[in-house]
């Protein structure tokens, strides 16, 4: 294989839309595999090398890519090696920001999946690492990419809603994979799994394959359904109104049905206090994710403004509310003659209006749907490696990762405290 320049050199060096960007994906699992098939459609890119700790994944990535794909274990031998430009994160939660910041430092670029963070500490050691010249982190989560969300966007800033008073969304999920039953394969022992490079900076714990195979599933390694679904609801929530994060966090839940020694619950339920800023009105927002509904699996958002209330789910609606006309009364409970003052009073204010169909359809529902087939996930990868090309900055960078990861985070804390927790969204960090 040909070596190519690091991607700051590449940009001082004019690099050719014809020539390829290299890559190669640390975490060949679900998530880092689907990264991978998006990253190698993206125009003008090429897989060179896969890291991961269970050979059996490596095995597989050279049956899909090719025999002479390097595969390694040990995520450092890729960062060594001058012919990878940027690398993709798809690990294990706990892993993200070391082998964030460990890239960042050898001259690569970094897409790494959300949670960008699995402590919100971290965060700022990343947002510290990618202020190095010429450095490109994008976090992995692809609403932010969307048309979709881009039209919810533009109508949230046309004013339409009115004043925004409450954000509700929600996940919801009913099956086994859906709630991180991943399937274990037979060959898993010592031999075929680095254990030791797993765990890596969590608590030792003797070889349990589950542990590795379904690790959301803890909280030694993952960040729970408030890290793996919360933070997508954040980042699309924080990209349509401009938001940088709540102030006040509240969260509750439970296990209640997928009792199968994970220790983070499959219910969950946020609460969020944001305040005024330039780009929106105060607001309060819910957040719900439930692995036990038994309703299959649905999520979706639903702004409620003073005018308006727009919801967003494969498309964008938005039904606009009609003016108050009659309030009613409850005059019921009063004396006759005080009953026929006050409906008198009321005829006067609010005299009957005749309905036409005009004054029916002039308060209805608009919608709008991505072209069949869009692909946000494409999108936001394409993002990625154009500004590695380009060195423009990314749609979501580490600065936006870390707010849209943190009360996410704070929910886990929240939840697991019994307590609200306070943030200060603008310098990222806990209050007190």
């Amino acid at each position: 294989m040909a070596a190519t320049a690091a991607p700051a050199a590449l940009a001082r060096q004019g690099k050719s839309a014809n020539d390829k960007i290299q890559f190669a994906t640390i975490g060949i699992g679900g998530m880092g595999t689907g990264d991978t098939e998006t990253a190698v459609k993206t125009p003008g890119t090429k897989l060179v090398g896969v890291c991961d700790v269970y050979q059996g994944r490596l095995t597989r990535a050279r049956e899909v890519w090719g025999a002479e794909l390097f595969t390694t274990r040990d995520y450092r031998e890729v960062l060594q090696r001058k012919d990878v430009d940027a690398v993709l994160i798809a690990t294990p939660d706990h892993w993200h920001a070391a082998m964030a910041i460990d890239a960042l430092e050898a001259g690569k670029d970094v897409y790494v999946q959300k949670p960008m963070v699995q402590r919100w500490q971290d965060g700022h050691k990343v947002i510290e690492a990618a202020k190095r010249p010429g450095r490109i982190v994008q976090v992995g989560s692809q609403r932010v990419s969307s048309v979709v969300y881009a039209k919810a966007r533009e109508i949230f800033r046309s004013g339409a809603l009115g004043e925004l008073n409450m954000v509700e969304a929600w996940w919801d999920r009913n099956s086994a994979l859906g709630a991180w039953q991943y399937s274990i394969p037979q060959d898993a022992n010592p031999a075929t799994v680095d254990w030791d490079r797993f765990l890596g900076a969590a608590p030792r714990r003797p070889f349990e394959p589950v542990r590795l195979f379904r690790w959301r599933n803890y909280q030694d390694y993952g960040t729970g359904v408030a890290g793996d679904l919360f933070v997508h609801l954040f980042s699309g929530m924080h990209f349509v109104t401009g938001a940088i994060g709540p102030e006040r966090v509240f969260g509750s839940g439970g296990l209640r049905f997928w009792k199968d020694g994970r220790d983070v619950p499959d219910i969950l339920l946020g609460l969020y206090d944001y305040p005024k800023t330039s780009a929106h009105p105060a607001f309060n927002l819910a957040l719900r994710v439930n692995f036990v509904n038994g309703a299959g699996e649905s999520s979706g958002f639903k702004f409620t403004g003073s005018d308006a209330v727009m919801t967003i789910g494969n498309g964008v609606s938005l039904t606009k509310l009609p003016p108050e006309r009659d309030p009613g009364t409850s005059a019921g409970n009063f004396d006759a003659a005080t009953q026929r003052l006050i409906m008198a009073e009321h005829l006067r204010k609010y005299p009957p209006v005749k309905q036409t169909a005009a004054s029916l359809t002039a308060f209805g529902e608009e919608r709008w749907l991505a072209p069949r087939g869009y692909s946000d996930e494409a999108d936001h990868h394409a993002n990625f490696f154009e500004a590695v090309r380009t060195r423009k900055p990314v749609v979501e960078d580490a600065v936006f990762g870390l707010r849209a990861a943190a009360p996410a985070l704070l929910t886990n804390e929240s939840y697991h405290a019994g307590k609200t927790v306070s943030w200060d969204a603008e310098k990222m960090q806990v209050k007190g």
